[in-house]
């Protein structure tokens, strides 16, 4: 499964790599890397939206990961990639705006990778 994250964040990818080091190893899992919502947009037309999931973070400077949420889901079909929004804060504006735009799933910060994973694994079913 490939899997763009997206977060201003540079740290974000050492632990992605660290924490999914036997997904990744094994093949099951491939990690791609934007530092925000206007490179991941990039990305996914360079690369005809080959990811088939998508984290992003929401609080991001420039374009946000609610904002990026609505573009995927109006810009990027058959199929339309999942998208995990990841967040700080957990508020329910937040997470009630992302639902009804089309988000697959949300997480808070710090991240459970545990938990992640696991629902990972019920996407990739």
């Amino acid at each position: 499964m490939k899997i763009l994250v997206v977060d201003d964040e540079s740290d974000v990818k050492v632990l992605f790599q660290q924490r999914f080091r036997r997904e990744i190893r094994e093949g099951e899992m491939e990690f791609m890397f934007a530092f925000s919502g206007e490179e991941a947009l990039t990305y996914l037309r360079e690369h005809n939206h080959e990811a088939v999931l998508i984290l992003s973070d929401i609080n991001m400077p420039g374009m946000s990961g609610l904002e990026l949420l609505q573009q995927i889901k109006a810009s990027f079909d058959d199929p339309s990639p999942h998208v995990i929004m990841v967040t700080a804060y957990g508020d329910q504006e937040n997470y009630n705006h992302a639902m009804k735009h089309g988000a697959n799933g949300f997480v808070t910060k710090p991240v459970d990778f545990i938990s992640l994973k696991e629902k990972l694994k019920v996407l990739v079913r």
